[in-house]
């Protein structure tokens, strides 16, 4: 077994973070085709065959080599249940800068399980990555990943206009960034 660097598994007190693989088609599928879930995803369309869940499996895969990932948030408990991805996408390695991402299915918002994940992952990202700065964009109507990035520490430096074009219309994001430093005064 190979182990990551920049990538590794993490765990919490209550979620074990893995890097996807193809056991993860069934869930990623069942995750990014469901609306509630996807309301404020506007950077892609719902999945409607199992192929493009393979695919973003396929593209998640080899994180040490492409130098993003995405982590299958697993809970802990007897029952083992995938609930929602998180990871980094588009690292800058000059500048050591990355953006975060992340999803959960939506019977297990507001349980603090997100917050938790995000906390592990931001610390892997500042020690094992060597970042400085991590980006977040979300949709400006997507309260709670606001108040979520905000609970973190995250700084709302002002709106991305027209970030993604979604079925015919641009949408603007809230641009956060987390810097290294105030990560250490929390």
């Amino acid at each position: 077994m190979t182990v990551l660097k920049n990538f590794p598994d993490l765990e919490t007190d209550r979620l074990i973070l893995r890097n996807i693989g193809r056991e993860d088609i069934d869930f990623i599928y069942r995750l990014f085709s469901n609306e509630k879930v996807c309301e404020f995803l506007y950077d892609e369309e719902l999945f409607t065959t199992k192929n493009e869940a393979a695919e973003f499996v396929d593209w998640n895969s080899e994180p040490e080599r492409k130098g993003y990932n995405r982590w299958i948030l697993v809970t802990k408990d007897n029952d083992h249940q995938q609930i929602g991805t998180c990871g980094y996408d588009c690292w800058d390695r000059a500048n050591n800068i990355a953006e975060i991402g992340y999803d959960l299915w939506y019977e297990y918002w507001g349980q603090g399980y997100m917050k938790e994940a995000l906390i592990s992952a931001i610390k892997s990202g500042f020690d094992n990555m060597k970042l400085n700065r991590i980006n977040a964009y979300v949709a400006l109507g997507n309260v709670n990943s606001i108040k979520l990035l905000e609970k973190l520490g995250f700084k709302k430096e002002g709106i991305y206009r027209e970030k993604h074009l979604f079925r015919g219309k641009y949408y603007d994001h809230y641009s956060f960034s987390l810097l290294k430093s105030d990560w250490n005064r929390c």
